[in-house]
């Protein structure tokens, strides 16, 4: 598939500084461009690349200007970078722009499905779902009944959505990811078991939302588990039942978030995190990898440790922490010379 300079400044709303009808037909690093391959520069150690590289289009900022002759065709945007990552995403979704029901899959009869849509071979859609326009099913993926899935949404292979989830417009879900099934409800028994509580609500993505593979989010116990507007959730991540998180936070891979917490808006949480239930995350918090949450937390913190305190604190006390040996040694030939002097 190849694209001229002019097709792709229309796509971003660039302009063109060179031939307007040099093509493309792939993607490459600057320092490694070749003749026919599209580039972009946009972290200015790279600048050097721009007056060696090979590629034939190169998307550059605005405020760009070479200092000597350039082999490659430049693309002016506001931003390099968020107009290399549209191009990308355009192109993803002509490379994936699959239609129509393959065989064997399984559609009930009470499920109407849309014009434009993908259905993959092996795929089961339950009762009564309703399901938007250009909406993509891949093969082995289940979807249960009463489930609603807006325009859009792609759904990968082998992704399972129970019954009576709601996907909002625009998502992805990846492969593996698992929405809807039971919170982890148990209640002990004079007996000394456990009696499993049953999980009634249902989980809820809003628009945009973004699921990385092999991620689980649970269904709330009454109620619903809600991931709202603009949420990116890494690889690998667990929700727990009746969990909230706030548009536009983003969550890396191997988190769990234990049930009932609500997590705020804007929110950045590194990989490893462990947050306990019940908890209030405020809006903007920053938490690093490897950090276990277990208090509330108010806007605008920043955390590391586990448990987790203070980012600023954590990094002064770790500089004691690892001098430890050497202070405790300090401190025993201290109390020897103050026992000595006694």
């Amino acid at each position: 598939m190849k694209f001229t300079a002019e097709q792709i400044a229309g796509i971003l709303d660039g302009t063109v500084v060179g031939d307007p009808n040099v093509e493309v037909s792939k993607l490459s690093k600057i320092e490694e461009g070749t003749h026919g391959s599209l580039t972009f520069l946009s972290n200015l150690k790279y600048t050097p690349y721009i007056y060696t590289t090979e590629a034939s289009i190169t998307i550059v900022n605005d405020n760009f200007e070479p200092e000597k002759p350039i082999l490659t065709t430049l693309i002016k945007v506001e931003d390099a970078y968020e107009g290399f990552s549209k191009l990308l995403e355009y192109y993803d979704r002509i490379k994936s722009n699959k239609s129509g029901i393959e065989q064997p899959s399984f559609i009930a009869e009470t499920t109407k499905l849309p014009e434009n849509i993908y259905v993959g071979a092996f795929a089961y859609i339950g009762n009564n779902v309703q399901i938007g326009e250009n909406v993509k099913v891949y093969p082995s993926a289940y979807i249960g009944d009463n489930v609603q899935i807006g325009d859009n949404t792609t759904i990968f292979p082998g992704g399972k959505i129970y019954s009576d989830c709601i996907i909002g417009k625009n998502c992805v879900i990846n492969s593996g990811v698992i929405i809807g099934a039971d919170g982890f409800g148990f209640a002990p028994t004079k007996d000394g078991g456990y009696s499993k509580i049953p999980q009634i609500g249902n989980v809820i993505l809003e628009d945009y939302v973004d699921i990385g593979a092999g991620t689980t989010i649970d269904r709330a116990t009454m109620g619903s588990t809600v991931i709202r507007s603009g949420v990116k959730l890494d690889n690998q991540i667990q929700i727990a039942h009746n969990v909230e998180i706030g548009k536009n936070t983003v969550i890396a891979a191997q988190t769990g978030v234990a049930g009932s917490t609500k997590i705020g808006e804007h929110c950045q949480i590194g990989g490893q995190v462990g947050i306990a239930g019940h908890l209030v995350i405020g809006n903007n918090v920053k938490v690093q990898a490897q950090s276990g949450i277990g208090r509330n937390v108010k806007d605008n913190e920043v955390l590391q440790g586990s448990p987790s305190f203070g980012y600023s604190d954590w990094n002064k006390s770790y500089v004691y922490f690892k001098n430890l040996p050497k202070l405790a040694k300090t401190i025993n030939e201290l109390e020897k010379k103050v026992d000595g002097n006694n």
